[in-house]
């Protein structure tokens, strides 16, 4: 049986602390900008994911996936605030913000552009499966996060357990649009090997450009702490890499990854978040 669950639409804010922009994470400047290259990616992709899942909204005839989609959308908008805030930390730092972001909306753009909506729509869902597979590493190991500078783990905490709660929409919406068909399979599947591709061959350029920035390129110390964070202990990527698999089963669902556990700790994050806003005022 499907999962159903509504995404809420929480407005947060976490007034980052922009100093702390490049050690904000224990492990190093190398990943701790690792996060930050995957966060130039969330403002317009976010508004990508938001146009594409709504080209299709009125088309939806059952009021329960019509509630997910506003939930979905009020939730990206969210995140797309947010990470906006947080990029510009990394404009501040000096980094050249605004020349990787030409790149990334220029894709975007592109794709906008020339791609059939159907495709822009397989590309969004293709793109949730990996931002949630990525949030639930994150969320099952908690190491991930251990020792961060508490305003930056808790936005990635957020965001990740949001990416959770929404996770199906846009995929049940493709479902409900286009139907079960072998077109639509193959439709997905070549979808999530052109995104992933894609996402990786821009963003680790854009990672290694942030460290050279940082006068750390050949800090191989540091680039070990990285790969073993990644890879090894906690290994974020390791269960990432099991699951970015399963999307490639005829029948799968994103909530065959059943997480839903961790949902139940929104309401303790929302309670930290906002005690932020009380200890600023």
């Amino acid at each position: 049986m499907t999962i159903q669950i509504t995404p809420v639409h929480r407005n947060l804010e976490f007034n980052l602390p922009k100093d702390r922009i490049a050690d904000w994470h224990p492990a190093g400047v190398q990943t701790s900008h690792f996060f930050n290259a995957m966060s130039l990616f969330f403002p317009d992709g976010e508004r990508f994911f938001i146009d594409s899942v709504r080209h299709y909204r009125d088309g939806i005839d059952d009021p329960e996936l019509k509630a997910q989609v506003r939930g979905f959308i009020g939730q990206e908008a969210m995140h797309g605030r947010e990470h906006e805030e947080y990029n510009e930390a990394l404009a501040e730092r000096g980094m050249p913000v605004a020349r990787y972001l030409k790149i990334i909306n220029g894709l975007l753009g592109f794709t906008q552009k020339f791609v059939p909506k159907r495709m822009q729509l397989s590309t969004t869902i293709a793109l949730e499966h990996l931002t949630a597979i990525l949030a639930n590493s994150l969320l099952q190991k908690e190491a991930v996060l251990a020792g961060t500078e508490e305003r930056f783990g808790a936005i990635w905490h957020w965001h990740a357990l949001e990416e959770t709660e929404h996770k199906a929409v846009a995929y049940d919406v493709y479902q409900r649009t286009f139907g079960k068909t072998l077109f639509g399979y193959i439709d997905r599947c070549q979808a999530l090997i052109v995104a992933t591709f894609l996402f990786w061959f821009l963003c680790i350029p854009i990672h290694i450009d942030l460290v050279r920035r940082e006068g750390k390129l050949f800090d191989l110390k540091g680039w070990g702490r990285c790969f073993s964070f990644l890879w090894i202990k906690p290994g974020a990527l390791v269960i990432a890499l099991k699951e970015w698999f399963d999307y490639f089963k005829p029948g799968f669902h994103p909530w065959d990854h059943n997480n839903r556990r961790f949902l139940d700790n929104v309401d303790d994050l929302v309670k930290q978040v906002e005690n932020y806003k009380v200890a600023q005022a």
